[in-house]
């Protein structure tokens, strides 16, 4: 990794999601992490961007070239889901997040009918104190 790990985090529609997460990565990393906010949306990069991410781009070509470069992917399951989000997720935005080198973490959390077996049903400020606290501080060495 280098010296400071690059944290993707995507989220689409209103942002919240990514906002929520990008402000615990902040409240517990600080600045020893790079976090980029990559909306499918322009909104979405404006919440993130807000809650204190280093930059932020939207839309598909943004996501599809940054996420090549990333540690670290974080977001919702549906960005991993061609069409998501009320299509703003689109098949290329998919396949290029699940083809990146990058660990995906991804929050349990869809709006479309899937559902996903042997996961807890939490509220998404639990998934995020899970997410920061515990998985991003043993994954990431700073």
């Amino acid at each position: 990794m280098r010296e400071r790990p690059r944290i993707c985090v995507i989220d689409g529609q209103g942002g919240g999601i990514g906002s929520l997460i990008v402000k615990k990565i902040r409240e517990v990393f600080e600045e020893r992490v790079e976090v980029i906010a990559l909306g499918t949306n322009a909104a979405a990069t404006a919440a993130m961007m807000k809650a204190r991410a280093n930059r932020g781009a939207s839309g598909e070509n943004a996501i599809c070239w940054t996420v090549k470069d990333a540690d670290v992917i974080i977001g919702p399951l549906s960005i991993i889901m061609a069409n998501a989000m009320m299509g703003e997720l689109t098949p290329r935005m998919a396949e290029a997040i699940s083809s990146s080198p990058a660990l995906k973490i991804l929050l349990p959390l869809t709006q479309e009918r899937v559902m996903v077996l042997g996961v807890r049903r939490e509220p998404l400020p639990h998934y995020v104190e899970e997410l920061v606290e515990k998985v991003l501080k043993e994954v990431l060495d700073v």
